[in-house]
């Protein structure tokens, strides 16, 4: 397009998105003509940004309303908090907190953090703009995938796997168009694997081109963290694998959780081994090893190649409360003996399930710990962190020890330095009790 003798200098795509730091209003009416006309088969004064033309193209294959604002339900609290426990997310939100919320907050923006399915678990920032997002539908719980609602912030990362700013009217939906989106995707660091999204949104007049590098900046430093996290994690295994391996002769490795490998013996060393999604203590055939022998160990799961002898031997659980600060869970077994530091909460949990050998409901242990018996959100989401260590050892529906582990519970000499710290009812009853003897 030429402007003529003195005439305003020409856009470009590249032109616009600059532009929306220093004119906000020119930008949003550039932006609002290039929709329109691409939206209803006209020539455009400029092609969108080529990430946006593609996201558009998407939207039209798909069959996307532009004009109205269709989604599907939001999700139960239940469910949100169930995704914020079993998401790797959970483990950088300090990150994403102490990197974006400060500005965020000043600057009127809101931080929206969803999963890989597009779904908003957390947000945070300016009040008034979190009232505002209501109206737009960033709520928690709320689906955010591109094919669902559209070119934004969230859903376009997910698809284009790299991060995208949404001026305004690039959002393909009209309702969203007075609304400016930048999402970066976080990645698992160990495999690549997407894990969700870290968006920052506002209005237009609020946003600036530059905050694009910023957010993804700050994925990059949440990358980090998780590769810091699986590190140490391994560096814990490792500890507890090392004499474990050392008492066997044949060929055996340890890996955790999800199949990454923290020592080997008598083997070369495999960085990753493909576990199937449901485990248990026994023979399995896994594609890398064969026909394998598999006991559960703190965090992981000792694989023995089936051809080597193995271990025998009773499982037997050593639960610790005798120090007054310092509680421990010894499993000794086939393989050896491994020991975990357990936080009050688990100590508490544990001593209750070993008071209840026959099992305990969630709804039980929520009485128990809280004279709530509605609280099982927070037992299950409690229990489901002390089986990612104690594993097959523990069953659940109803929770319990497992039926051929012999238990025992060490206690201190005073009844009432039982658990100091715990108001649980039922602990509470069980130092009475002892008290009275």
């Amino acid at each position: 397009m030429d402007p003529g003798p003195g005439g305003p200098v020409p856009l470009s795509p590249t032109h616009v998105t600059h532009l929306a730091g220093v004119d906000t209003a020119r930008a949003a009416r550039v932006l609002n003509d290039i929709r329109s006309a691409t939206l209803s088969g006209r020539p455009a004064p400029i092609a969108p940004r080529p990430v946006i033309e593609e996201s558009w193209t998407r939207m039209l294959r798909g069959g996307v309303d532009p004009d109205h604002d269709f989604r599907s339900g939001l999700l139960a609290p239940e469910e949100v908090q169930r995704r914020r426990e079993s998401t790797p997310l959970r483990h950088v939100l300090p990150v994403l907190r102490e990197g974006l919320l400060s500005v965020a907050d000043v600057a009127h923006h809101i931080m929206v953090v969803a999963d890989e399915d597009g779904r908003v678990l957390w947000r945070e920032g300016s009040s008034p703009v979190l009232r505002k997002a209501d109206g737009t539908g960033f709520e928690l719980g709320a689906d955010w995938r591109e094919d669902v609602v559209g070119t934004n912030g969230i859903g376009t990362p997910v698809v284009v796997r790299r991060p995208v700013q949404v001026f305004a009217s690039e959002h393909f939906v009209r309702s969203q168009t007075s609304w400016t989106c930048t999402g970066a995707p976080i990645k698992d660091p160990r495999d690549g694997r997407l894990i969700g999204v870290v968006d920052v949104s506002g209005p237009l007049d609020t946003m600036h081109p530059a905050t694009l590098a910023w957010v993804d900046s700050v994925a990059k430093l949440a990358e980090s963290r998780l590769r810091e996290l699986h590190l140490t994690t391994l560096e814990r295994l490792r500890a507890v694998a090392a004499p474990v391996l050392a008492r066997l002769s044949g060929r055996a490795l340890v890996v955790d959780r999800d199949g990454w490998t923290a020592a080997v013996t008598g083997m070369p060393y495999t960085n990753r081994i493909a576990l199937p999604k449901s485990l248990s203590p026994g023979r399995r055939w896994l594609p890398a090893l064969g026909l394998c022998a598999l006991e559960p160990l703190a965090g992981g799961w000792l694989i023995r190649a089936a051809d080597e002898p193995e271990p025998q031997g009773v499982t037997r659980i050593v639960l610790d409360l005798a120090q007054p600060r310092r509680w421990t869970v010894t499993v000794s077994g086939g393989a050896g003996t491994w020991s975990h530091e357990l936080s009050p909460r688990h100590a508490e949990l544990l001593y209750l399930l070993a008071l209840h050998r026959s099992g305990r409901s969630a709804a039980g242990l929520a009485d128990d710990m809280f004279g709530d018996p509605g609280r099982t959100v927070t037992v299950r989401a409690e229990m489901s962190r002390v089986r990612r260590y104690l594993g097959a050892f523990l069953e659940h529906r109803p929770y319990r020890f497992c039926e051929d582990a012999e238990v025992e519970v060490l206690l201190p000499g005073r009844p009432s330095d039982l658990l100091p710290h715990s108001t649980a009812p039922a602990v509470l009853g069980a130092r009475t009790d002892a008290e009275t003897e």
